[in-house]
């Protein structure tokens, strides 16, 4: 049995749970948006043609912000073509994912979407066949209230208030060679500079996020954020982070570890923002937006993959990595959300990628249901909870050998501690696949008197690791009540079941 303990100091908090941490991300891939979010003439699609099944998820799930349009598509968009009346728009060739983009959801349909969602927009522009221009000219169209032609041309188009939209992307992974118009860092960080300024210029209010790396083993990783960041520094608010994760050969125990990776990278990130601020003698910080991550299965030759979609020719909206996820696969979800958390005082946005059949925790059949999967239990509780300020806990645990990440603890933790309601909110995971975890929890300067709430997400019965939510079967796994939490004043006792991830609510005083 593994065993573990948990050091919570009430002094030792890190900042307010930021509620952008809590995003996810619409891109025009796959069916992401064509029979994801949008689906006229679907039994619940409502008078704009937006899925209600997958807003009532969406809405469940807790998601905070919202990332638009992409990706990788967004290298070779124009803006332009997705406004204006629906059945005068081009369709166009979408050489990221070598599909066909009807134009038929474009920026006010997100837009209405964003608004019945509850979601803040985060939007991203062009700057892999477009540039400064293109980036003014959205914001204006987006954001000024009208007398101008851009605006004007918005208000013409069914939008008499402006958008305004506060979060911007400065295009998509320009590190990466397979990015349409993929530029050196030296390149990139001019052009994220002059376009920031440019876009700051028409509404000085909005919040900008500078491409950082595409993921950590990158060979520019490290090099890139310096270098965008000692052009742009003054001009960006956030440097962003991607990554994606799966199992490899079997080796369970380094995939259970992915969290271990996730928090190298974050704070490697850190380390090099503020290298460049050191250096610029500036008390200015650059936070961290994590705009894009998940559990993602690269499998080449499955019908799904990215190639083999291309092989099949030209079609609008095929599947497209639509992985079905694992109970293993939601603990490892859960331990990205912990780590997230834990780095909140940085990490000021999070995006999981992406909202609705790519990826996603969330799954949608044309003509049919939408359901919720393993995935989405994680994030939706942890939303739910998270309040106050983050804790930063200090965890004494058995650990396991892992063969990438080195030594792991076994039982991962973050909470947050929300003094105005008197609620301790823990959120723990056992990385252990056969054995269950008892877990003391140490309270200092916080008293408990009752559990508020406590469920776990784990092996359901009769099932394996494996097991998952389908059509068919679509609460396989869920999230179920954990018995037996104990709470005895300034300590709490609680055994984690075998590979699992849980959420434990406290009412708590000062001491």
């Amino acid at each position: 049995m593994t065993r573990a303990r948990v050091v919570i100091d009430r002094d030792f908090t890190l900042g307010e749970v930021p509620r952008r941490i809590f995003g996810s991300f619409v891109e025009h891939m796959g069916r992401c948006v064509y029979t994801g979010i949008f689906e006229p003439g679907h039994p619940e699609a409502d008078e704009d043609g937006l899925r209600t099944d997958v807003l009532e998820l969406t809405r469940e799930m807790g998601v905070s912000v919202v990332r638009y349009p992409g990706g990788n598509f967004v290298s070779g968009y124009n803006w332009e073509d997705g406004v204006g009346p629906a059945d005068q728009r081009p369709a166009r060739l979408d050489g990221a994912w070598h599909t066909v983009e009807s134009n038929a959801f474009g920026l006010h349909e997100f837009m209405t979407w964003a608004r019945k969602a509850g979601v803040e927009p985060m939007e991203a522009i062009n700057l892999g066949t477009r540039g400064v221009d293109a980036a003014r000219e959205l914001v204006e169209y987006a954001n000024h209230p009208g007398g101008s032609a851009l605006s004007d041309r918005r208000i013409a188009n069914g939008a008499k208030d402006p958008f305004g939209i506060k979060l911007w992307c400065l295009g998509n992974e320009m590190d990466g060679p397979w990015q349409i118009g993929h530029k050196t860092a030296e390149e990139y960080g001019r052009l994220a500079q002059e376009a920031a300024k440019a876009m700051k210029f028409v509404d000085p209010t909005i919040e900008v996020v500078a491409c950082g790396s595409s993921n950590l083993q990158m060979p520019t990783f490290g090099h890139w954020e310096h270098t965008v960041l000692g052009h742009a520094y003054d001009d960006v608010d956030y440097v962003s982070l991607h990554a994606y994760y799966e199992e490899h050969d079997g080796d369970h125990a380094s995939f259970l570890a992915s969290g271990v990776g996730m928090d190298t990278f974050i704070e490697s990130v850190i380390a090099t923002a503020d290298a460049v601020g050191a250096a610029r003698k500036s008390r200015k910080k650059i936070n961290l937006s994590f705009d894009e991550w998940n559990v993602w299965y690269t499998r080449p030759g499955s019908e799904d993959a990215p190639g083999d979609v291309a092989d099949a020719g030209w079609r609008h909206a095929p599947r497209l990595i639509e992985d079905a996820y694992s109970v293993t696969d939601a603990v490892v979800v859960g331990t990205f959300l912990n780590s997230l958390l834990r780095h909140g005082d940085r990490v000021k946005i999070a995006n999981q990628a992406q909202l609705v059949n790519v990826i996603a925790p969330i799954r949608s059949e044309e003509n049919g249901p939408a359901w919720r999967q393993t995935s989405f239990w994680p994030f939706a509780r942890m939303s739910a909870l998270a309040k106050g300020e983050i804790v930063a806990p200090r965890v004494i645990s058995d650990r396991v050998d892992t063969a990438q990440y080195g030594d792991a603890d076994l039982v991962d933790v973050a909470g947050s501690y929300d003094a105005e309601s008197g609620r301790l909110a823990l959120f723990l995971a056992n990385r252990d696949l056969d054995g269950s975890a008892e877990v003391e929890v140490d309270l200092r300067g916080l008293t408990a008197s009752s559990v508020t709430f406590a469920e776990v997400l784990t092996v359901p019965e009769g099932g394996d690791r494996n097991s998952a939510n389908t059509e068919q079967d679509q609460d396989r796994v869920r999230m179920v009540a954990l018995d037996g939490v104990a709470v005895d004043g300034g300590t709490v006792r609680l055994t984690l079941p075998a590979l699992s991830w849980a959420a434990v609510e406290l009412a708590v005083a000062t001491a």
